[in-house]
């Protein structure tokens, strides 16, 4: 059974170069409307967005939360975390492929310090649902106590 499911629709137009898609149906409704289109994806955002940029804040908030659900569980809770992601489109044997995340945290965590905070950060890694999608991809994670 799921702990939880979302969904998303995208009605896309035209053909790739001049079509364009466009968010519909999501579970909280936040992209319904939001446009995507090859251009944004590839050239410049232009006020859309793309499915890398999509991934990129699934990942950096999975992260976000598993890091803070590993220090609260090594009694160190978080105070502020910021955790960034880093989803490169590059093209891999002639095809567009997803190939990389890039991970960076910058925590403030009182009474912790670095080797400490390392060790968790590693530890959580292996908890971010996001991160386990991401298996086959190249997953780098620059974290720092602040």
């Amino acid at each position: 059974m799921s702990i939880a499911t979302r969904a998303a629709t995208t009605v896309w137009d035209g053909d790739l170069e001049s079509g364009n898609g466009t968010f519909a149906d999501t579970s909280s409704g936040v992209l319904d409307g939001q446009r995507v289109t090859w251009g944004s994806r590839t050239v410049a955002p232009a006020g859309k967005s793309s499915p890398e940029e999509l991934l990129a804040a699934a990942h950096s908030s999975c992260f976000s939360m598993a890091l803070a659900l590993t220090l609260g569980q090594h009694q160190s809770p978080p105070e502020r975390l910021e955790v960034g992601a880093e989803v490169a489109l590059d093209e891999v044997d002639g095809v567009p492929t997803i190939a990389t995340s890039k991970i960076t945290v910058r925590g403030t965590v009182p009474g912790l310090d670095a080797a400490a905070f390392a060790g968790i950060v590693d530890e959580a890694a292996g908890l971010c649902p996001v991160s386990r999608l991401f298996a086959g991809a190249e997953i780098t994670v620059d974290a720092q106590l602040v």
